[in-house]
């Protein structure tokens, strides 16, 4: 499977009582598909796994299955810390007759190299399915090294990694040493770096509620290959990127911003909550200013 261009973690929109607005949600994955977007990604930290119970996730898998109906690609996470529940969502993907799944480290137990690699060869056995590897120590603890990285492939499904370390080297090292493992963009604040080493996918929460954006910065990078033109929306889009990261309000403000589009996104599940109406005012203003930049750099070619 090749991975090009953006692909969308999409959110799960929750009613006020807590539960699942299913009708939200087949909405803004319609929304996606309208606005270009290449892929969606379920199941993901964005759409809040964490917090949903086994069979709200293989429900949403199902779901959001349903909906794209094979328009665009669909990526079904199977994070999760106990490699039971991991083997469920890969079943369950490839049930559905998902396109890919996404395979990340179990959170907080910290396996070593040779563990985690046992660990995501299981979840490729269960599902027999493209894979999306996940590398995000920051969540997880542990990085996917070079040790791990050798083991999973000698399985041909490891075909990408979202690299969301932080880390430039890990982009050199994976575009240098790594370069039958597709690269796709995990750390918004360095989609440009990753675009000029080679990265063709950008898997980004900011897509949910700024898909044109995001599809502008791939296209005039990875497509066009106009870094200079890159650059700009790039510095267009740098402030939103410092909103989203600051003082781990991540999900709450791609929630608010789905809200600001129109699309109906809920509260968060604890323990999240809601933006303050400073933290709102500061993304509104932030997204007013982003949006009229970029037209009017597209409005240039």
């Amino acid at each position: 499977m090749r991975f090009e261009g953006i692909y969308t973690p999409v959110i799960t929109p929750y009613r006020d009582d807590g539960t699942i607005d299913r009708d939200a949600f087949a909405a803004i994955i319609e929304h996606l598909i309208a606005s270009g977007v290449h892929g969606i990604v379920n199941g993901g930290s964005t759409g809040e796994y964490y917090a949903q119970s086994m069979e709200e996730r293989v429900e949403m898998a199902t779901l959001a299955g349903e909906v794209i109906g094979g328009r665009v690609p669909l990526i079904v996470g199977t994070v999760a810390i106990r490699l039971p529940d991991s083997i469920i969502m890969a079943e369950a993907a490839a049930k559905i007759g998902a396109d890919g799944i996404m395979v990340g480290s179990p959170p907080y137990a910290v396996p070593t190299e040779r563990e985690n690699a046992l660990n995501a060869l299981a979840i490729d056995r269960a599902a027999d399915l493209p894979i999306l590897l996940y590398n995000y120590p920051g969540r997880t603890g542990i990085n996917m090294g070079e040790e791990f990285l050798d083991r999973v492939g000698r399985s041909r499904n490891f075909c990408a990694i979202k690299e969301s370390s932080g880390d430039i080297n890990r982009v050199h090292l994976l575009a240098r040493d790594y370069p039958h493992i597709q690269m796709s963009c995990g750390m918004d604040d360095q989609a440009l770096e990753f675009f000029a080493w080679g990265a063709r996918s950008w898997v980004c929460g900011g897509s949910n509620f700024l898909p044109a954006e995001h599809i502008a910065l791939w296209k005039a990078c990875a497509v066009e290959k106009d870094f200079d033109k890159g650059r700009r929306i790039m510095s267009a889009l740098m402030p939103l990127m410092r909103v989203l990261e600051q003082g781990g309000k991540f999900v709450q403000c791609i929630k608010h911003g789905c809200d600001m589009a129109g699309n109906r996104a809920g509260q968060p599940r604890p323990p999240l909550k809601v933006l303050n109406k400073d933290d709102k005012r500061q993304l509104e203003q932030v997204v007013r200013v982003l949006k009229r930049t970029v037209a009017e750099i597209e409005a240039e070619t």
